[in-house]
């Protein structure tokens, strides 16, 4: 921890040496959280470059102050960065000009379907839109990669859920974990007494008074304590 906080401080003080160590000494870290994404159609090399600048950013960002370890601090803004990516760039994000070719593909073969009364081949669609049978592939390709997300993968009682929902849902999971080791680092942090007060009122749910009466203090006091221990710890975060 203190080889770390050393590495990170240098690098504050602008030390280009001691930064680039901190990211060599945390590649396992940032791919351990790439191989959580995997399988959704983005090269895993352009994730850990994604998940190298999320942690680039907690180096910069990370305050010596906080009483947690830095790869707590690290995880996630490193999945935040990869999530960002995939959401605005990677999952659903396509060209303009495929969009446009999947769109005149499908006029196209409505109209050919209604003139045949048969589904038109890929020979005969590319003949159509005088296009090259290999782009139009791409083009569909690309278009049926982001309608899948939105398809039904289970269906009950008038209840849709798409795939994207359980997407979404794992990413729910994922951040609940990495809330959760934050919140055990900063628990961990507390003195006893502190941590006891924290665990009587947010985890057993105890009133202010409750709380007073089985550590043996005030109402009053219990209160000032619980407002000093919540500000150190949003600092910390």
């Amino acid at each position: 921890m203190d080889h770390m906080i050393a590495l990170i401080q240098k690098a504050h003080e602008g030390d280009e040496a001691a930064r680039v160590q901190l990211v060599e000494e945390n590649v396992g870290l940032v791919w351990c959280i790439v191989k959580r994404f995997y399988g959704r159609g983005v090269d895993p090399e352009d994730l850990f470059q994604i998940g190298s600048i999320g942690l680039l950013k907690a180096i910069d960002k990370f305050d010596m102050s906080f009483e947690v370890k830095f790869s707590t601090y690290a995880v996630p803004m490193i999945s935040g960065e990869i999530k960002r990516f995939l959401r605005d760039d990677g999952m659903i994000k396509v060209s303009r000009s495929l969009k446009e070719l999947s769109y005149k593909a499908y006029l196209a073969k409505e109209k050919l379907q209604e003139k045949w009364n048969r589904e038109p081949t890929l020979i005969e669609l590319s003949v159509e839109l005088q296009v090259d049978k290999e782009d139009l592939v791409m083009a569909m390709e690309a278009s049926g990669e982001i309608d899948s997300i939105y398809k039904p993968i289970y269906q009950s009682d008038g209840n849709e859920i798409q795939l994207l929902d359980k997407l979404e849902e794992n990413e729910v999971q994922e951040e609940k974990i990495l809330n959760h080791m934050l919140l055990k680092q900063l628990l961990e942090s507390l003195q006893c007494d502190e941590r006891q007060l924290i665990y009587l009122r947010y985890f057993a749910n105890k009133t202010q008074s409750e709380v007073g009466e089985k550590m043996g203090i005030s109402q009053v006091q219990v209160s000032r304590l619980e407002k000093k221990i919540l500000k150190n710890l949003r600092e910390r975060v």
